[in-house]
């Protein structure tokens, strides 16, 4: 005969286990939930692994061929870009989300509700070239203080990269500002892409091509009422935007040649030594 308790079962056994830790945590949800943390933690988690792992994955391919600090600064600087773009839509109250980047086609946030009109999607189009700018002519100051080629290599393709993107095509930012300025420069932008892809054939910039000619094509079509309300910018908001934009054109050119003089001058130094 035995004595004692009975004998315990799995199942109850199970019970005792998850019993404490399930209380343990109703209890930790609780004071998260009390202290508003855990819900927006949550929320951010998409973001993190959507923005995060696309930056790591691009990060991760760029440096297969331009080394890997090189990568992290080029990556960082399409990152401030597109923050440009995020600052701007937000700022006009516009549903946005995070930035997702693709290796070789640079990054983009989606717009989750359309501009209402030319001079928003302007404001929204300038904002990625203006703060891009801003990130490379830090890399331009952090050469001139540090002497390290590295940054000014960063400098020069932060300039060149955000001068492409003024380039009135479709859907590049450039496209977006000339919704202000006059749609029309559209074409001026096709004949200089179709130009360069006759001189330096370039998969990426036949695919800009194309995805730019259902705008293009817009031009000569004969326009809704709710099209031209669209397209209404008043004189002054021109004007500004057209300096911004040609302004800001001109310095990113000035940039790239004052980076390809000193990159002559360096050369020429060293070859003398």
């Amino acid at each position: 005969m035995r004595y004692g308790p009975p004998p315990t079962s799995a199942w109850q056994s199970f019970k005792k286990f998850v019993g404490p830790v399930g209380i343990a945590l109703v209890l930790f949800v609780k004071w998260f939930a009390k202290l508003k943390v855990l819900i927006p933690a949550l929320k951010f988690i998409p973001v993190v692994l959507k923005t995060g792992g696309s930056m790591i994955l691009t990060i991760g391919v760029y440096s297969m061929f331009y080394g890997a600090w090189f990568a992290v600064g080029f990556v960082l600087l399409i990152l401030v870009h597109e923050c440009g773009h995020l600052i701007a839509a937000k700022r006009l109250g516009l549903n946005v989300g995070a930035p997702v980047f693709i290796p070789f086609m640079g990054a983009f946030i989606a717009l989750k509700e359309a501009p209402k009109n030319a001079w928003i999607e302007a404001q929204v189009g300038i904002g990625g070239p203006l703060l891009g700018s801003a990130g490379a002519v830090i890399c331009h100051g952090i050469f001139i203080m540090t002497g390290k080629p590295m940054f000014l290599a960063l400098a020069y393709t932060g300039y060149f990269l955000n001068l492409f993107n003024l380039a009135p095509v479709g859907f590049l930012d450039g496209g977006r500002i000339a919704t202000a300025l006059s749609p029309w420069l559209w074409l001026v932008g096709t004949a200089v892409m179709i130009g360069l892809l006759i001189k330096h054939f370039n998969p990426i910039l036949l695919l800009v091509l194309v995805m730019s000619l259902p705008r293009l094509f817009s031009l000569f079509r004969k326009r809704t009422d709710e099209e031209k309300r669209y397209y209404e910018v008043t004189p002054g908001q021109r004007g500004f935007m057209a300096v911004l934009y040609f302004g800001l054109a001109g310095a990113l050119a000035l940039g790239m040649k004052m980076i390809f003089e000193s990159g002559l001058t360096a050369t020429h130094g060293s070859s003398q030594h």
